[in-house]
């Protein structure tokens, strides 16, 4: 079907709701969302919609039911075009796609909504389904596809956990051929399947893993804080932290006056201290202890690093190990070297430490 083909939503329902007598007309409306001069109107309960009608909710559910069945036999004549679309849209995605999506897909308006969802209910091509705690609410025209999805998911699960870290939709494919192995028709079939699954996400880098990895679903200032570092690959000033924070977080939280709600730069190092995954590097410099940097002052770095070489080290062996470790100044490490209480230095000029 050509993409130039566009189908104007509100006109068709209210085509088939004028096939309906004015009250019954009313109530779907009420009850689906579609009233045609309120974009995006709420849907009403069974219990509202009966008092206003002065009508038992059982009374307004019997209605709408009858409604759908008597629009649902005018739709099959007046709605194959319509329905064609629809089913050539979910094909394209592996015959499933996530509601939310698949409404994003047929059409860009937001109003459009309670509309296209409920012509989609007039088919029974069309199956919803439901969301879970595993899954959110999906449509398909083919059950295989459900098992294949599946399959999918499972596969890239077990695969992000060998790798235990975010990978591209591309290293995926490179590593595991899904397309051959599933039989999936495109990258496009794959990135609708994995949608679907809530432990899956994509960040904005276009990065997947799991939901609650903080590089990829960071939902407050400290993950948010150890994605800017993994992100720059370097320490970095605890002001550099919160501005880089403070951009992740653009739009998230609005303040009374509508503007961004920005983190402030010492709640964002309060966060950096109390938390054993951020390590104090420099003077306000902070490190990932991932990438092998150890908590403590400089005579600490000094104290651990003779304690594992065994053995009594020169000045410089010393200075460059503990340069490794903090972005000080020499002259910083050569002071605390020289404290008795913890080193000692013998007859070479080298260093131990001073064990209890």
């Amino acid at each position: 079907m050509s993409k130039e083909i566009k189908f104007n939503y509100q006109t068709i329902c209210n085509n088939l709701l004028k096939e309906l007598p004015s009250r019954s007309q009313d109530i779907l409306e009420k009850r689906l969302g579609l009233n045609l001069e309120a974009r995006g109107e709420e849907k009403m309960t069974l219990e509202a919609i009966g008092k206003e009608y002065n009508l038992t909710r059982e009374r307004v559910r019997q209605i709408e039911e009858d409604s759908l069945d008597r629009i649902k036999e005018v739709a099959k004549i007046n709605c194959e075009a319509l329905f064609r679309f629809f089913e050539e849209k979910i094909r394209i995605f592996g015959s499933l796609k996530k509601e939310d999506n698949l409404v994003s897909e047929l059409s860009s308006q937001n109003w459009d909504k309670n509309q296209i969802l409920f012509l989609l209910t007039l088919n029974p091509q069309f199956q919803r389904f439901k969301e879970t705690e595993d899954f959110y609410s999906f449509w398909t025209v083919d059950l295989n596809s459900i098992t294949l999805a599946s399959k999918v998911i499972n596969n890239f699960i077990e695969t992000l956990n060998q790798k235990n870290k975010p990978m591209t939709l591309e290293q995926y494919i490179k590593s595991k051929s899904p397309i051959s192995k599933f039989g999936l028709s495109s990258s496009k079939v794959l990135f609708s399947y994995l949608e679907v699954s809530k432990r899956i996400l994509r960040n904005s880098q276009g990065l997947y893993g799991f939901s609650d990895w903080p590089e990829i679903n960071p939902k407050g200032v400290k993950d948010k804080a150890y994605l800017a570092l993994k992100k720059e690959q370097k320490p970095l000033h605890f002001a550099e932290i919160a501005e880089l924070v403070g951009k992740i977080s653009q739009g998230e939280e609005l303040s009374e006056s509508g503007k961004p709600l920005l983190p402030k730069v010492q709640t964002v190092h309060n966060e950096l201290i109390r938390d054993a995954k951020f390590v104090l590097v420099g003077r306000g410099v902070y490190a990932l202890s991932e990438w092998g940097y150890q908590p403590g002052q400089v005579r600490d770095i000094i104290f651990n690093t003779l304690k594992e070489v065994k053995k009594p080290l020169s000045k410089s062996e010393i200075l460059k190990k503990v340069l490794k470790q903090r972005l000080v100044k020499k002259n910083t490490i050569l002071l605390n070297l020289n404290n008795k209480k913890y080193f000692l230095r013998d007859s070479q000029g080298r260093y131990r430490a001073r064990l209890a």
